[in-house]
């Protein structure tokens, strides 16, 4: 399975910000739009990603006040991503050695999704049920509906 399959099922809305906003107003809209991060796209370019985990390691546990700290003061301008045609595998390999949450995906350099681990866990989860639902119906000579 490709990234661009996981896209096509849960769909390639992307949440985006600026820099200059705080990051107490970066966090109400992770709230409102139910997501772990947002990436910041400024004049079509991908300029970084802020996350849960960056509000928690750089501004709760060094008592800075996310209502005084803007988002480019805090934000992974380190910024991994991936390509529409990459496959799960590779995902999962850059998560792991990354140690990140979220990919984004670009094509010919603009961001057209972005994939987290949950996604990539589900998709590989769905590709194991199938897996086991043939073999079990190959064994027992039975088709499941």
């Amino acid at each position: 399975m490709t990234v661009n399959q996981i896209l096509d099922v849960k769909g390639k809305e992307v949440h985006s910000i600026l820099s200059t906003i705080t990051v107490y107003e970066a966090l109400r809209i992770m709230g409102e739009k139910n997501v772990g991060a947002l990436l910041i796209i400024e004049d079509n370019i991908l300029k970084g990603v802020l996350s849960e985990r960056d509000y928690a390691r750089k501004i709760a546990l060094k008592n800075k006040s996310s209502k005084e700290t803007f988002v480019h003061e805090i934000m992974d301008r380190d910024v991994v991503t991936v390509k529409p045609t990459d496959n799960l595998d590779y995902c999962m390999d850059l998560m792991t050695t990354k140690r990140i949450r979220h990919l984004p995906v670009l094509s010919d350099g603009q961001v057209i999704g972005i994939v987290s681990i949950g996604d990539v866990v589900k998709a590989i989860i769905d590709i194991q049920k199938n897996t086991i639902d043939h073999l079990d119906s190959y064994i027992t000579g039975t088709k499941k509906i």
